[in-house]
């Protein structure tokens, strides 16, 4: 698994909730039963089940201390997937400290339930937020824990989330914040409070996911059967405008038909993380076998190879789902959070089936590594480099990144989406042309030069650069 990584080439690995939950019997290995671990006890020590003696509290600690050291040793830094905003029951340790306290409550005395799983945790509250605070820093620096994922931070108040930025940055000003920004439920705390998407350019240096990107790409969540621009939906084509641009502001994208958001929710390009698929819903892979169920598997692939070339050419963070590069699935399973190995593993046979698709992933994640222009740290600067070509096609999406952007060695960038089942012609910007991706391959030394016109076949994704200096 290791060894995977570093070949793929990532910078960061998102680990699921590794604090102690209460879902598994740490005492019952043999069991073998599974979960996700989305249901907190004790917060500030990693979970037993997985240390190989979980009767010893010092093997899971020892274990897990040096589960880091060795992916640090091999230049992967370490995000915990972080859940404050519930506990596993009314029966926690906070209750059983000051009952009520940590917890909100509806009109009538009720648990409230902006998370769908029987209450919502109030980091409004002063120990509340004092607790969230030093727990997240506990794991920094005890642990040396690179960054965190906050489960539903629409839960928590902005003011709470950046207080936690910037204790969090004190301790290691490269440390990466990010959550999901929204909530499962209604909440007695108001929108305009809460550390919810739309809020994110009131959030210090933290970032959100983009379902508008995500969904934009492979079709909507609450319907799993809808497609998206990959899969030919006309419609969409401003949703992947908003999402190339990192939820920032752009004069080019038209926000009134972006799928959610009517506005810019990003100040800068880094608030952003891009993604076609998470742990909590299908894979990619299987999303695009139900919306398209008479695609043959070579047009699936293509499918495929479009979405992760946009989410890796967009501004912003790119956020990939482990195993998406040897296209996982989980047998169409979109909730697996306590689903056997047969649905949730990693079938390592897979890589050498689809080792193009992996060889393909690992170069595009190179190229995104080896030229910045990917990578615009502001908004400003975006918004003077990146220019949207008019194609006057629901499916053919054209940009240039111009003037060796943030320094890249290329001076002109264009990429070339095109969404249709269909072969699209089209004539290029004046330039020296030279084909770099062409949705079977990526060579940054150049595929093959291209004059005046260029022909961008049905599903796929071409990023050419110019040769002129």
């Amino acid at each position: 698994g290791l060894d995977h990584l570093k070949e793929l080439g990532i910078t960061h690995i998102h680990l699921l909730p590794c604090f102690d939950f209460n879902s598994i019997d740490e005492t019952q290995p043999g069991r073998n039963a599974y979960n996700w671990g989305y249901d907190p006890l004790n917060y500030n020590v990693p979970e037993g089940s997985f240390a190989t003696d979980p009767y010893d509290g010092k093997v899971r600690i020892t274990e897990f201390k040096k589960m880091i050291q060795a992916l640090h040793k091999n230049g992967i830094r370490v995000i915990l997937d972080v859940v404050y905003n519930h506990t596993s029951d009314k029966e926690s340790a906070f209750n059983k400290t000051v009952p009520g306290y940590f917890y909100r409550h509806n009109a009538d005395g009720s648990y409230s339930n902006a998370t769908a799983c029987g209450n919502e945790t109030a980091s409004e509250k002063f120990m509340m937020r004092k607790f969230m605070t030093e727990s997240v820093a506990y794991w920094a620096t005890e642990y040396h824990v690179d960054g965190f994922r906050f489960d539903l931070m629409g839960v928590h108040d902005i003011e709470t989330m950046n207080q936690i930025s910037d204790t969090l940055h004190k301790i290691d000003p490269a440390i990466f914040i990010y959550g999901e920004g929204w909530t499962a439920g209604s909440s007695p705390m108001p929108e305009t409070l809460r550390a919810v998407k739309k809020n994110t350019y009131q959030l210090n240096k933290i970032a959100a996911f983009s379902d508008d990107l995500r969904d934009g790409l492979r079709g909507p969540y609450d319907n799993v059967k809808a497609k998206g621009f990959v899969s030919g939906k006309e419609g969409t084509l401003e949703s992947v405008k908003f999402g190339i641009v990192a939820s920032t502001q752009h004069p080019q994208v038209n926000y009134n038909k972006v799928n959610y958001s009517k506005a810019p929710w990003a100040a800068e390009p880094f608030q952003t993380i891009n993604y076609v698929s998470c742990h909590d819903d299908n894979t990619f892979y299987d999303r695009l076998k139900i919306s398209n169920p008479d695609a043959s598997e070579e047009e699936l692939i293509k499918m495929d190879k479009l979405g992760q070339t946009i989410v890796l050419t967009s501004q912003g963070v790119a956020f990939i789902q482990s195993g998406a590069e040897i296209l996982r699935t989980k047998q169409s399973v979109a909730n697996s959070y306590n689903s056997p190995d047969s649905i949730n593993e990693i079938d390592w046979s897979r890589k050498s089936k689809y080792r193009d698709v992996f060889d393909f992933y690992k170069s595009l994640i190179a190229l995104r590594k080896h030229h910045p222009a990917f990578r615009i740290p502001s908004s400003k600067m975006l918004q003077g480099h990146l220019k949207f070509i008019d194609t006057n096609d629901p499916l053919l999406l054209v940009y240039q990144i111009n003037d060796h952007a943030n320094g890249d060695t290329w001076k002109d960038i264009l990429v070339l989406l095109n969404g249709d089942k269909s072969e699209k012609h089209l004539d290029l910007p004046a330039g020296k042309w030279m084909l770099a991706v062409d949705g079977i391959k990526v060579d940054e030394k150049g595929i093959k030069h291209v004059a005046t016109k260029i022909t961008v076949p049905a599903t796929t994704a071409f990023v050419l650069y110019n040769l002129n200096k």
